[in-house]
């Protein structure tokens, strides 16, 4: 009776928990269990430094269309003993919006020589690597690499995430055949499922058919 009593305490903290989200979001591990997680921008691991803005938890949100195609993922990487490591999903608009804030501060270069060493800061709008939206911020896109399941070490894919230059194109072909077959990977099983790449960025997709294709959210990630 006690354990009963116990799953329906914890299905009631799913449920108040999910009921925070807009209709149609749903939190990634509760669907994905087996799924790992950096998210970057809870923390000062990422290319601005300090955490930003509408990230109080790490806790990955996607709609519930991106998350069940993302699932379909993670169960044929068992079959390579591989896992996704999601290092960023939903996205607030507020945090967009202090990615915009910190470019547009061009004396803020600290981080400069690790995430964008040959671009110059001033650049980044016009190089599409900050804007003032992101279709992170709609639901279903998501950035993510792929780690060992045991031991969660990534496979080496050429760059760092968030790295602002030509090496993390997707075409970009100046790597190891290691790294070349890594990236092959990544790609190919996430388009196997419904998802698409963005050009500049090799960890970067997003859901071909995502139900939200013209509003940006703003709640905050918690």
């Amino acid at each position: 009776m006690k354990f009963k009593v116990f799953i329906f305490f914890l299905f009631s903290i799913y449920l108040s928990a999910q009921d925070m989200l807009p209709k149609g979001f749903v939190y990634v591990e509760s669907f994905i269990p087996s799924i790992k997680v950096d998210l970057r921008y809870t923390g000062t691991h990422n290319f601005i430094g300090i955490p930003i803005d509408g990230y109080n938890r790490e806790v990955v949100i996607l709609t519930e269309s991106a998350t069940m195609a993302l699932k379909k993922v993670q169960d044929e990487l068992e079959d390579y003993n591989l896992s996704i490591l999601v290092y960023d999903a939903y996205r607030p608009q507020r945090a967009v919006d202090h990615f915009v804030r910190w470019a547009r501060d061009l004396n803020d270069t600290i981080n400069k020589q690790y995430y964008y060493p040959n671009v110059p800061k001033n650049e980044l709008f016009k190089r599409e690597y900050i804007a003032s939206h992101s279709r992170h911020s709609k639901g279903s896109t998501l950035d993510i690499t792929l780690v060992d399941k045991n031991t969660c070490e990534p496979l080496d894919m050429g760059t760092p995430y968030d790295f602002f230059g030509n090496q993390s194109w997707v075409t970009y072909q100046e790597l190891t055949t290691q790294q070349l077959a890594n990236r092959m990977l990544l790609q190919t099983i996430m388009r196997k499922y419904g998802f698409m790449h963005y050009p500049q960025e090799w960890w970067h997709f997003t859901l071909r058919d995502e139900p939200f294709p013209n509003t940006y959210f703003d709640f905050i990630v918690e």
